[in-house]
């Protein structure tokens, strides 16, 4: 069955929507300003204490220091880290060293040689997109590249996750702007 995660949540109504659908995974995007659904940590706290304990919350980090995504995660605010950034192996294995917890790291999947970096990954979970947070699909015919589970990301809409989920099979898919009304 494949897994569903919604993401930028940032107001408390959010987390009542959320709690109310029980996706297996919620995503809070974290000290990246040029987000709309950016969030602090503060906020975070508050809306996670919030959120129903069967649903995993997700801190997603654009080149976060390393000190506060381990923080976070071991703290308990958050139990997996989703990074979008530039970080690379180093800071994975910097990052392991620091917090047992999951991680997913994101790929913008534009030719089959960024699918071979994704599966090169020793990221938890890899997440295939078209670009941090633009809201568009990209040519799905690229994920016949990954040979690992992914999470599915970009322009998922209501109109288009069952062919997603019938003709791809990936292991989770991410929903953000494709389940936003007027942009919330």
């Amino acid at each position: 069955m494949t897994k569903i995660k919604i993401c930028g949540l940032s107001r408390l109504c959010d987390i009542s929507y959320v709690n109310e659908a029980q996706p297996d995974y919620c995503g809070f995007i974290i000290n990246v300003p040029k987000s709309r659904r950016n969030i602090s940590v503060s906020q975070l706290a508050s809306l996670r204490s919030q959120l129903k304990d069967m649903i995993l919350p997700v801190g997603v980090f654009v080149n976060e220091p390393l000190s506060q995504v381990a923080e976070l995660l071991n703290q308990g605010l958050i139990s997996l880290a989703q990074l979008h950034g530039n970080e690379d192996e180093a800071y994975l294995q910097a990052l392991r060293r620091l917090t047992s917890a999951p991680i997913i790291k994101a790929f913008t999947l534009s030719s089959p040689e960024d699918a071979m970096k994704a599966n090169a990954s020793s990221a938890d979970y890899i997440l295939a997109d078209s670009g941090a947070g633009s809201g568009r699909t990209f040519d799905w015919s690229l994920l016949k590249h990954l040979r690992r589970p992914y999470i599915l990301a970009g322009g998922l809409t209501p109109a288009n996750i069952p062919q997603a989920i019938q003709e791809l099979h990936p292991w989770a898919i991410d929903l953000s702007s494709g389940v936003e009304s007027q942009g919330v």
